[in-house]
């Protein structure tokens, strides 16, 4: 296999040695955005007469050639065909058009190619990222739409807290990924810079014009500093922490997909679609989907973990280390991908138990906290109210009770204030229906919050 760098050397490359650096078994899958930036690069050169129209011409109608016969799956890359995804390229276009393809290569380095084709490659994944994004958060609307009135206990340190309308819980995922989502959209900005034109490292001493070529491949900026373009991957790493934040919020969702699904919850069931069974157990349905959604959260946090090790100590310029970013790259692409749609599925095909979630808040004790804020508003101290409500509790446990249970002769017994209003406070709907600040869970709040999503995402 012939080296676009053999002139140098008087030995054939180690075999053993050629299969550890190669990275076109997985670098292959820039295929697109390799050729395409080459068709630009050519034109810009054809443009600033570095070469001829004719040598212009040829060239970019042969990649046209080949970039057609790749998209119709005409042309498979090999592993071992080529050393890269560029000398691919490169090798096909010779094949087509004869040594004037060698001309392609001018005023541009592998160092730059590499950078422009991931950037390409990323900017394109970003926005279906950020589509896959949408798309669960519709689901989330509609389900919470569906389902409003609902109501469930709320939870701290997974112990029953307060109730409050599975509408406002679904909704809290919806921002929380609407915060994703910007992440992404931010992050975009920095993506779209375009390297191409820094070469290996100091530039090129040919006439090219960078911005023609960023306006051909539709990069809004064109790259400061030539050094800077070809030896850092910030772009990528940034992305990958988006995706770690990203991933985490998808986990959270999943693990309680997973619980509320169990027979011990029984509020929500997984569509069978989503599901799988067990060989040895014939009544068993397992979350799978959610479970790996789980699951896969650890492989996009080390591919961070492991990029941000990989590029720590590295001498400016390009390094062959840096060859490494593409698999944790690619990886975490896959799996955000696959995670955000099926997440999407699931909570767009479940159904809800709303007896289940209601009956969980009875008996629970997690209107107590009304009591405090009433006897607050009576003219207690917070501190006060909390120590009395507390008693309280201690002295339903004592005799078998539940709040709800207690006789308003019991409820003045603790207080003077407690009267016949005190009865309804107690009751779930009451306690959700007080929580009317903004961005609280009573109903007329919850409410706002749909419209305020639907807007959101209406406008985008």
């Amino acid at each position: 296999m012939e080296k676009l760098w053999g002139g140098r050397f008087k030995k054939n490359i180690n075999k053993e040695m050629e299969e550890f650096v190669s990275p076109l078994s997985f670098d292959k899958k820039l295929v697109k955005y390799d050729l395409l930036g080459s068709i630009a690069h050519a034109q810009m050169l054809g443009k600033c007469k570095v070469i001829t129209k004719e040598e212009k011409d040829k060239i970019v109608e042969g990649l046209r050639q080949i970039l057609k016969e790749v998209q119709e799956n005409k042309l498979e890359i090999a592993t071992g065909e080529a050393e890269d995804i560029h000398s691919w390229s490169e090798n096909k276009l010779k094949e087509k058009i004869g040594t004037v393809a060698g001309k392609l290569h001018t005023a541009r380095s592998r160092n730059d190619q590499i950078a422009l084709d991931e950037r390409m490659y990323l900017k394109e994944e970003v926005l279906k990222i950020q589509d896959l994004l949408k798309d669960l958060q519709k689901s989330l609307l509609i389900t919470a739409q569906k389902n409003l009135g609902i109501i469930m206990p709320g939870y701290t340190h997974l112990q029953h807290a307060q109730p409050l309308l599975f509408s406002h819980h679904l909704m809290a995922y919806f921002f929380m990924f609407e915060r994703d989502k910007g992440r992404m959209q931010d992050l975009y900005k920095r993506i779209d810079v375009l390297p191409l034109g820094s070469a290996a490292l100091a530039g090129t001493s040919f006439p090219i014009d960078r911005e023609y070529v960023a306006s051909q491949l539709d990069f809004s900026k064109v790259s400061e500093n030539s050094l800077d373009a070809v030896s850092d991957r910030d772009f990528i790493l940034e992305f990958l922490s988006a995706s770690a934040i990203l991933m985490m919020h998808l986990s959270r969702l999943g693990e309680e997909l997973i619980l509320w699904s169990s027979q011990e919850f029984d509020f929500i069931e997984l569509d069978d679609s989503f599901c799988t069974g067990s060989s040895i157990m014939p009544q068993k349905k397992n979350p799978d989907a959610a479970e790996l959604v789980r699951g896969k959260t650890g492989r996009v946090y080390g591919n961070l973990v492991n990029f941000l090790t990989m590029m720590k100590a590295l001498p400016l310029a390009y390094n062959h280390d840096m060859q490494e970013d593409k698999e944790p790259l690619f990886d975490t692409v896959s799996t955000l991908e696959t995670s955000l749609f099926l997440m999407s599925k699931m909570i767009e095909t479940m159904q809800v138990n709303k007896e289940k979630m209601e009956e969980g808040t009875k008996g629970d004790f997690s209107t107590a906290t009304e009591l405090a804020d009433y006897l607050v508003k009576k003219g207690l101290s917070f501190r006060e109210a909390h120590k009395l409500v507390g008693g309280m509790v201690v002295y339903c446990l004592e005799n078998r009770k539940n709040l709800e249970d207690l006789t308003l002769s019991e409820l003045k017994s603790f207080h003077k204030y407690f009267n016949e209003k005190t009865l309804e406070i107690l009751k779930p709907q009451s306690a959700i229906e007080t929580k009317d600040s903004f961005g609280g869970t009573s109903l007329k709040r919850v409410r706002e919050s749909i419209q305020k999503a639907k807007k959101i995402l209406k406008k985008e």
